[in-house]
């Protein structure tokens, strides 16, 4: 087996299209599971430091429940982008495994761009802006 059909397997794949989409795909893995195991290992410094900054919120006593639910909603995302690199390399069913996984890793934008916009934090939320649109292309990648 060449290395081009290793990284394309489907009749319809053609290799730079599919290097795409195990690059998007190994991009949201380490954003997400970089971000979602840093909620985990320093979980005080991330609640004292958003309970801060949400203090002026309508979302201030919500603070540890939207700390556990990006935790998990990152974990997932960064885990399931993890593993659609080699299942896109293995089979076709890879891709359903990697629009999985940009669907999770759009998902966790969605809230962190919502928490962002609920803190006023609007330069917080633009920083967000290059990550989604990576994200809805990785998505496009795949149609």
């Amino acid at each position: 087996m060449t290395a081009i059909e290793w990284i394309c397997t489907g009749a319809e794949c053609s290799p730079p299209l599919r290097l795409a989409q195990l690059f998007t795909c190994a991009f949201l893995a380490i954003l997400f599971l970089q971000s979602g195991i840093d909620k985990v290992v320093d979980r005080s410094g991330n609640l004292e430091w958003l309970t801060g900054h949400f203090a002026s919120s309508p979302l201030a006593g919500l603070v540890p429940v939207m700390v556990t639910t990006v935790t998990i909603a990152e974990l997932a995302a960064g885990a399931v982008s993890a593993a659609a690199v080699p299942a896109l390399l293995l089979s076709d069913a890879g891709e359903i495994v990697a629009v999985s996984a940009i669907s999770l890793s759009a998902l966790s934008l969605i809230m962190l761009f919502f928490g962002q916009r609920m803190a006023k934090d609007y330069a917080g939320a633009a920083v967000l802006v290059p990550y989604f649109t990576l994200t809805i292309l990785g998505l496009w990648l795949f149609v």
